[in-house]
């Protein structure tokens, strides 16, 4: 069976050269872009009930582009001023170069591991005397905390963003032939809001480690994993897979 129709758990793109597109046009396939978690940024005040001086950090620790932003914004709200010493620990080098949005790259100290978390504490580890933020988002993974107190790591948590489960009631028909997922608050918004899906024939794709993870862990299969070693971006993975599916269709 042919793919004819994805979603795409994001915004839709609004650069019209979006990959996105070009594999749609290059496939002849109809793309839906339904986020199905909606980001909200905690406040400053609510920030500042944590109890939490950034100041008295010289290291931070980022699992995704979504806390680098937050992070900033935070810092922006409540006028801090980051030091240049500060290190920056990303969870890929894709995260890292992220961080040019906000700051000059070539004169920080950044660091980054290769996919999983666990690539990023071997990195950690040789860095054990720093006192480490780790801005995360309520919920967030336990594998993170986890991994950290196991290693005997100096660190705080801060909750600057909240993931919010999106409502897809409006959807009768769920007629797609692939579904990407972009973080585990995705997956977990898929089986809120179809309590008795079943996957069948329904392919899962999903971008990073955890979100792998977050796909399996509900007994889901998962089909498509980005990055791997030949396709660096999700629509590079997408491409390849639809690529051999169509060959063996035919």
């Amino acid at each position: 069976m042919r793919i004819k129709k994805i979603l795409v758990s994001q915004p839709e793109p609004n650069n019209p050269k979006s990959p996105y597109f070009d594999l749609a046009k290059k496939y002849n396939l109809k793309i839906d872009f339904k986020p199905f978690i909606t980001i909200e940024g905690v406040s400053a005040k609510d920030f500042r009930q944590q109890k939490i001086n950034i100041l008295d950090f010289n290291a931070v620790i980022f699992t995704s582009k979504t806390a680098i932003d937050h992070f900033f914004r935070i810092c922006n709200e409540l006028r801090i001023v980051v030091p240049d010493t500060m290190k920056y620990f990303c969870i890929t080098e894709n995260v890292a170069f992220y961080l040019q949005k906000y700051i000059v790259y070539r004169k920080r100290k950044i660091f980054h591991g290769k996919a999983k978390f666990q690539d990023l504490i071997d990195v950690i580890i040789k860095h054990r005397d720093s006192n480490f933020l780790v801005p995360l988002s309520e919920p967030h993974n336990a594998e993170i905390p986890g991994l950290l107190d196991s290693n005997d790591i100096n660190y705080t948590i801060g909750t600057m963003y909240r993931t919010i489960s999106s409502n897809f009631s409006n959807i009768n028909d769920f007629d797609y032939d692939i579904l990407v997922f972009y973080s585990p608050s995705g997956i977990k918004s898929l089986k809120e809001n179809f309590p008795d899906f079943v996957q069948g024939d329904i392919k899962i794709a999903a971008f990073g480690p955890t979100t792998a993870c977050a796909v399996e862990q509900e007994g889901l299969r998962l089909d498509i994993h980005a990055p791997n070693p030949k396709a660096p971006s999700m629509t590079m993975a997408l491409d390849d897979f639809l690529k051999d599916h169509n060959r063996n269709c035919r």
